[in-house]
């Protein structure tokens, strides 16, 4: 059974960016990839619809932030999730406020910029990094 979605709501709201990630919350892109591959995690993009257009991670599953907290019973609480965004913000809440909800939740260090500028894809063909 997942969180009540007011304490997920409760978290992000208290949550702000000026600390974007603690000791041992983020993933860096390469292990993302790789659990994304073996399906050992879901990766979960938080960013707006129009960063989403613009380019993503194939595979990931896109909610955005601020209706993230209403789609918590939506994701598993038995599987790791992987939340990422543009620069690693934005998940690092996510990750910050699931974790506190008891999900194996954590944030992709660095964003799809990072994931983009490593060399990974990102679709749809010719897609880009959206500023926010």
């Amino acid at each position: 059974m997942s969180p009540p979605r007011a304490v997920i709501r409760a978290t992000l709201v208290a949550m702000t960016p000026a600390f974007p990630s603690g000791p041992g919350i983020e993933v860096t892109p390469e292990q993302a990839q790789q659990a994304l591959a073996d399906g050992k995690a879901i990766l979960v993009d938080v960013r707006e619809d129009y960063e989403w257009e613009a380019g993503r991670i194939e595979g990931t599953e896109h909610i955005e932030l601020e209706r993230l907290a209403s789609k918590s019973d939506d994701l598993p609480k038995d599987t790791t999730l992987i939340f990422s965004c543009r620069l690693g913000a934005r998940s690092a809440m996510a990750a910050q406020a699931f974790r506190g909800a008891g999900f194996d939740a954590w944030s992709m260090a660095g964003g799809l910029q990072r994931w983009h500028d490593e060399g990974r894809p990102i679709v749809p063909e010719g897609g880009t990094v959206a500023d926010h």
